[in-house]
């Protein structure tokens, strides 16, 4: 339980660095002089730094270990948010989210790689949705939180603290992790022969699609998005906007948590993921073809985040086809596709939002969510046609 809930506390911080520019882009566009492609570069240099991290953190956390692992590359999000704190151009904000990407990019894998090799498969998926739940406070800190900090101390001094508390975080993984034993057959895999194994696994194909772009597009909504879509279409203020964030941060949490048990109840990964990415997509689509009241939009944005947050039933339906040896470099794989399809969309997004700039704000953004839903329909399609994996109560 000690091991666990320091996990915990390292995947709030990892929750936090990849939702918090949300909530202070206008501050930084109205400061720096940024338009809506320098946010989404800003974002996908974090989703960058994370994702050419994630083969070498596999291929790490197989042959040398979650615990110098997970705390080496955590020294990287350290300096990232010192550097974030003094930054005074758009290049050395990107710098700093590379940095805190790469500082963030073994907490999770480090977690599930441990619970991947000492717990059973019924109880995986559990504790990966757990963790997502409960880290999902980082969300909450990432919303209204920072919010109120940005106002009374500046977001300047408020990423100064968090440097000091991802210090903190960092010591405390030192101390509690402990490394499962090797595989002996590990000693013997090679890095890309790693790699080119899992990817032969047909079948992963089915769900890998789904994998690119369900975690990229909540991700996106919920860490770029939302809060400007709040501010331009909706008129809310800083804390306004951090409220609804809040509320949006606390469904994610909430339905994190509750897609845990539903494996251990249902027996199934497959109907688990597909019904709530249909409903994930529905709420995509009503933003994208109604004109929402701004408590409507809340409500939606709180839905989808709560149906959309997937992942670990996702992650725990691929890890059933990964054999335990491989098991760093299976999930790595499935978790560069999560956060590597973000730095995919995000700056697509930017792109598009700002070729979009003359035409109506709120066209703008209907746009975009009317095409986040029609992805998802299409790669849940895909899906479909996966292999499910049934477990017994």
């Amino acid at each position: 339980m000690l091991v666990f809930s320091s996990f915990l506390a390292g995947y709030i911080l990892s929750q936090f660095f990849r939702s918090f520019l949300a909530v202070i882009a206008p501050e930084l566009a109205v400061e720096l002089s940024l338009n809506p492609q320098a946010l989404a570069t800003m974002q996908t240099a974090w989703i960058l730094g994370f994702t050419v991290m994630q083969f070498p953190v596999g291929w790490a956390l197989d042959m040398i270990g979650p615990r110098k692992t997970v705390t080496t590359t955590m020294l990287a999000a350290i300096l990232g948010a010192l550097l974030f704190a003094r930054a005074q151009s758009a290049f050395e904000l990107d710098i700093a989210l590379g940095l805190i990407g790469v500082g963030c990019s073994a907490i999770y894998m480090g977690a599930i790689f441990v619970m991947g090799r000492i717990y059973s498969a019924k109880r995986f998926a559990l504790l990966c949705s757990w963790l997502i739940g409960l880290g999902s406070a980082g969300n909450l800190l990432a919303a209204s939180p920072l919010s109120w900090a940005a106002t009374e101390i500046g977001w300047r001094n408020a990423m100064m603290a968090m440097a000091i508390v991802t210090l903190l975080a960092t010591a405390l993984l030192f101390i509690t992790i402990r490394d499962p034993e090797k595989s002996k057959q590990t000693q013997h895999d090679g890095f890309f022969s790693g790699i080119w194994t899992v990817l032969r696994i047909r079948s992963l194909w089915p769900i890998l699609p789904l994998t690119a772009v369900s975690y990229a597009l909540l991700i996106a909504e919920r860490g770029l998005w939302a809060g400007p879509y709040l501010s331009s279409v909706h008129g809310l203020g800083p804390v306004e906007r951090g409220n609804g964030l809040l509320i949006m941060a606390a469904a994610m949490s909430v339905g994190a948590m509750v897609y845990g048990p539903l494996d251990h109840w249902l027996g199934t990964n497959k109907w688990i993921v597909a019904t709530g990415t249909a409903i994930t997509a529905v709420c995509f689509l009503y933003l994208g073809l109604g004109s929402p009241s701004t408590s409507s939009a809340i409500l939606t944005l709180s839905l989808l985040g709560a149906s959309g947050l997937t992942y670990g039933v996702l992650m725990a339906h691929g890890r059933s086809f990964v054999p335990d040896h491989l098991l760093g470099r299976g999930l790595t794989l499935m978790n560069i596709l999560f956060i590597g399809g973000a730095g995919i969309v995000q700056p697509i997004s930017g792109a598009v939002m700002n070729q979009m700039k003359d035409l109506p704000v709120a066209d703008g953004y209907a746009t975009l969510h009317f095409a986040f839903g029609m992805a998802l329909v299409i790669t849940l399609a895909i899906y479909i046609f996966s292999k499910d994996v049934v477990r017994t109560r």
